[in-house]
This record gives structure tokens, sequence and C-alpha cells, in this order.
């Protein structure tokens, strides 16, 4: 990690989840909560699970959310666990004013290029695989597969 250990960072983190059954989105919650209190150098200070509502105009269909507050012993964590965990909201609450040498800076601008440079390598795969599959498609239905829209 980086050698910025001035001073821990806290922050919350709001998670949102959907799906069903509601009870499996509480337990997907706290499954979370434990995965993130079981990062080095991470801890939870507190988390409190919202109760799963329904979504409107999908019957069935649930979504939840918790918050999160975590002190952070490096600032180069609080970008990791944001990467991780997806949340839908971070604010940072301690301290005031963060203190990064530019080593830190660093780190934290790499693992966010590492981070963005393996969500594009995942993108272009995706895309060839689609390109692939409806090449397939079309060979088999012949002038019934449907036409690929331009934007």
């Amino acid at each position: 990690m980086s050698s910025d250990k001035v001073q821990k960072t806290t922050a919350m983190m709001v998670i949102e989840v959907m799906g069903r059954p509601k009870e499996h989105l509480i337990e997907t919650m706290e499954d979370l909560a434990k995965k993130i209190s079981e990062e080095k150098g991470v801890e939870v200070v507190d988390k409190r699970v919202h109760e799963p509502t329904e979504v409107k105009d999908k019957k069935d269909l649930f979504s939840a959310f918790m918050e999160v507050e975590v002190e952070v012993e490096d600032n180069l964590l609080l970008s990791v666990l944001m990467f991780k965990y997806m949340p839908s909201h971070i604010e940072v609450l301690e301290p005031e004013n963060i203190v990064l040498t530019n080593n830190g800076m660093g780190d934290i601008l790499n693992e966010l290029t590492r981070r963005l440079h393996k969500y594009d390598e995942l993108a272009r795969v995706m895309q060839m695989e689609k390109q692939i599959l409806e090449n397939q498609l079309r060979k088999v239905l012949g002038d019934k597969a449907p036409k690929e829209k331009k934007d």
C-alpha cells in the first residue's frame, strides 16, 4: 500500500442491493458487511441495514440498502473499497483535511487507472463475443435474424 500513514480516514458508504426474495437481501448485506470488516486495514465502525422495500411496479422484486461506516488505515484502501463493493454513495467523515504525499496520490491514481483498464478490457471482450454470437445467429436464421441498430 501507499506510504501515506499520516492518519486514519473514516467514511460512510451506502450500499444498495436489489433482488428476491426479501430475506435474501438482508443476508446478502450482512455478508457484504462481514467481507468489508475482513479487509486488511479496514475496520467497520458501524453498520445499519435497512428493511427491504418492494420496487414500484415490479411484483416480488425488492430493494434495500445499508450504511456502513468504515475506518481505513490508508487512503488507498478507500478507493479499493469503492471499486470492490461499488457503493452508491460515499462520504468522507474524518479527517476534515486529508494530507497526501505525491506517492500516496500516485498510488490512488494508479489503482484507479488499473481498474478502469480492466473494465475497458472486459467491455471490449463482451462486445466481440456479442458480435460473434450475432454473426452465428444470422447464419442459423438467415434473413430472419434481427439487424443490428446503429446509434
